[in-house]
């Protein structure tokens, strides 16, 4: 049963999301503390993080989470301007939610993470991109770059494994959300160009050909993909 951990000042809040998630089939941890998130962090599978906490701001707890790795995070803010979106996703946030709020389209977006996230090990193996010096492995939601294992979020990979189904393809912004999200997110076009941006950095500048941008379009994989033996 994976772990949900909210961090939300507001008790009403907590309790709301803690009915609905457990209702929906996920252990919830709570609290109304950053530094007790932090410590809480190691028992969750996925946060769902207020940004406007009384102890720590949750920009900076956010920053801790994206330090660690693979753990995904949903950013539950008042904080709602474009802008504010576009920080959340830089820092590493895989979905941004903005008060008010429906709990029922909350636990959507948890389940949609979580799927994303949790992949089972494939029977196929890795498909390989630019004579192996890309490779994805769907099963196992891993990548690599010049035989280096990839840190992606949970959306950074959905990305990465959207262009390459199809090398060469040009994907729409729109097309991108539906494919990673799993539903759609009115204006989440806007801010998906923030994800590439996280994902270009972490390929590195040997990578810089990986995701290529076609003006007025969209994205698409620069490599072609490898033939099988």
């Amino acid at each position: 049963m994976p772990t949900v951990l909210v961090v939300e000042d507001e008790r009403d809040i907590r309790d709301v999301l803690r009915r609905y998630l457990e209702r929906a089939g996920f252990s919830v941890l709570t609290t109304s503390s950053g530094a007790e998130a932090l410590r809480l962090l190691a028992s969750a599978d996925l946060v769902i993080l207020d940004l406007g906490l009384p102890d720590i701001d949750g920009t900076d707890i956010l920053r801790e989470i994206h330090g660690m790795g693979n753990l995904p995070v949903i950013v539950l803010t008042a904080r709602s301007t474009t802008e504010d979106r576009i920080h959340g996703l830089e820092l590493g946030a895989d979905d941004y939610v903005t008060k008010p709020f429906s709990p029922a389209e909350v636990v959507l977006r948890v389940q949609a993470v979580m799927h994303r996230y949790s992949g089972l090990p494939g029977e196929a193996g890795p498909v390989s991109y630019g004579n192996s010096r890309l490779r994805i492995d769907e099963g196992s939601h891993k990548a690599w770059l010049d035989g280096t294992l990839l840190d992606l979020t949970p959306t950074e990979w959905g990305l990465l494994a959207a262009v390459a189904a199809a090398p060469g393809r040009v994907y729409s912004r729109y097309e991108l959300v539906n494919r990673v999200r799993g539903y759609e997110y009115a204006g989440y076009e806007r801010t998906i160009d923030s994800h590439i941006k996280n994902l270009r950095r972490k390929l590195g500048a040997s990578g810089a050909d990986v995701v290529e941008t076609v003006l007025g379009v969209g994205y698409r994989l620069g490599l072609r993909q490898d033939e099988t033996p």
